[in-house]
């Protein structure tokens, strides 16, 4: 696939590509219109303060987490057409609820709520394995997710302009996010009529059971649930935090902590009651997967995903502080680490394919990223600021490159789960961001980039140790086992038996 072939509207797999990406775009627009219209809430709210807007960005990453899991499960038992058009129209709920909330508790619950929309991206990532072959998914992915993904810069640039100039007064800043909102829902009904899972005829790959991931060996699943505890278990940090903030008491943490460990008690349990009977029987060798492969592409993401978040939301200041600048430039410059976004991570995609080793790429890319962040642990008022923004971009480059990578590679793994794969990947994503942020509120930014390059040389570790090139990365078409073939023979004769019915 090359770059001009985006502009082929009249495709039917482009103009899937640009239906989806517009609309993950609206998703993070609309999970993201909260911190450019901080001032003004403050300003309009008296009974609002800084440390209930620190709480409010808690809340924005908190249910984030145990979404993309349960999103991953929904994808891969109804598909991404039916969950994206269902997730925006249902999270303009929590959206327009947050513009108008005139209680601390409307405005907490409602973004708590809100938080799960982060989960949009994982369905299309699905979409788009559904359009195209895995000879061309690694820049496919990489245009969706880089395109969508601006949708937070997007909201940071426009919205303070639709609250002041377009409404204006002290009410300005909810109709920006309600119109946002709206935005979202309308869309949301839009994208149903407007695409398919896949092009006509495409058969959609389920897995036999949603509510935990199949593995192929009894070691896999002990791995599993290893890498499953701290998807919940990271919500810990966030209820440590809001107890320090004086917003839990201690009983109320108690509870907290003890629904997560059933939660996690529960995971557990699923994944036990998916996979004792599977491996029991045995799993047939042309329907078995490495899942090693996706505990590397987990730590990428932790590592690259989690780094970006991370960094986005302490970058500003940092070279506000470090070459005093005003928080405007600050701003812009900080901004060049999302811009590149744009460029990056469908170029990640498109190296992965074109270079025709998938893992080497993906190798490459988590390297670069420890070089990156080292030399910006490097950085102080004695560098040049234009060195420093270009390190940064450099960096940065890396980053959204290694997120492509990672995405170019799980649809491959296994086609059926590629919901599920997707989903635990996008939410080590963000266990990444809640541990690094958690650490950067202990130490200084030198040190704190010093840490997440740590943090990427691990995971370049383990996907040397672990990645597996796979199979059917470069093919004309996915892989499809025995175990396929039956689901699909038994989906097939239970719709005969209920038309008969």
């Amino acid at each position: 696939m090359r770059v001009a072939d985006v502009f082929r509207f009249k495709n039917p797999e482009i103009k899937a590509l640009h239906l989806t990406w517009i609309a993950f775009f609206i998703t993070f627009y609309v999970w993201f219109n909260m911190a450019p219209l901080a001032s003004s809430m403050l300003k309009s709210v008296d009974w609002l303060t800084p440390d209930d807007l620190r709480l409010f960005a808690i809340c924005n990453v908190a249910l984030t987490i145990p979404a993309r899991i349960i999103v991953g499960m929904a994808l891969d038992r109804f598909g991404p057409r039916r969950v994206f058009s269902i997730l925006m129209i249902l999270m303009s709920i929590p959206a327009l609820t947050f513009a108008f909330g005139d209680t601390m508790t409307q405005l907490l619950v409602s973004r708590l709520v809100l938080s799960s929309i982060g989960a949009s991206f994982v369905v299309g990532i699905h979409m788009t394995a559904m359009w195209f072959k895995p000879r061309d998914i690694g820049f496919a992915e990489g245009f969706y997710a880089g395109w969508g993904n601006f949708g937070s810069a997007a909201a940071a640039i426009t919205l303070p302009t639709v609250a002041l100039q377009m409404y204006g007064g002290d009410d300005g800043w909810r109709w920006a996010i309600a119109q946002s909102a709206i935005v979202m829902a309308l869309y949301g009904v839009y994208y149903w009529f407007a695409v398919t899972d896949g092009p006509v005829g495409t058969v959609h790959r389920k897995p036999r059971k949603a509510s935990a991931l199949e593995v192929s060996t009894w070691g896999d699943m002990i791995k599993l649930i290893l890498w499953t505890i701290p998807l919940i278990g990271v919500l810990a940090i966030l209820v440590w935090r809001i107890q320090n903030m004086g917003y839990l008491s201690v009983t109320g943490a108690v509870v907290a902590y003890s629904v997560i460990v059933v939660i996690v008690l529960y995971q557990v349990v699923q994944i036990l009651r998916v996979n004792l009977p599977i491996l029991k029987k045995g799993v047939p060798e042309d329907d078995k997967y490495p899942f090693n492969s996706v505990a590397a592409l987990n730590s990428t993401y932790f590592a690259n995903f989690g780094a970006e978040l991370a960094v986005v939301s302490m970058l500003p200041m940092f070279f506000e502080e470090t070459w005093s600048l005003s928080a405007a430039a600050a701003g812009m410059v900080a901004a060049s680490f999302a811009f590149v976004n744009l460029v990056a991570r469908p170029m990640g995609g498109m190296v992965s394919d074109r270079m025709g080793n998938r893992r080497f790429v993906m190798l490459s890319y988590m390297f670069g990223i420890c070089v990156g962040f080292a030399l910006m642990g490097l950085l102080n008022s004695s560098w040049p600021l234009i060195i420093a923004v270009g390190i940064t971009v450099f960096t940065s480059f890396f980053v959204q490159g290694a997120e492509g990578a990672t995405f170019g590679i799980i649809p491959s793994i296994k086609r059926r789960l590629t919901g599920q794969i997707s989903g635990m990947a996008g939410a080590y994503g963000n266990v990444g961001a809640v541990v690094y942020l958690t650490i950067f509120t202990f130490v200084t930014p030198s040190q704190f980039f010093f840490i997440i390059a740590g943090g990427a040389f691990i995971s370049w570790v383990l996907c040397l140790m672990w990645l597996k090139e796979p199979e059917s990365g470069f093919a004309e078409e996915y892989e499809v086992s025995s175990v396929d073939l039956q689901i699909e023979e038994e989906e097939r004769q239970r719709q005969t038996a209920l038309g008969r019915a």
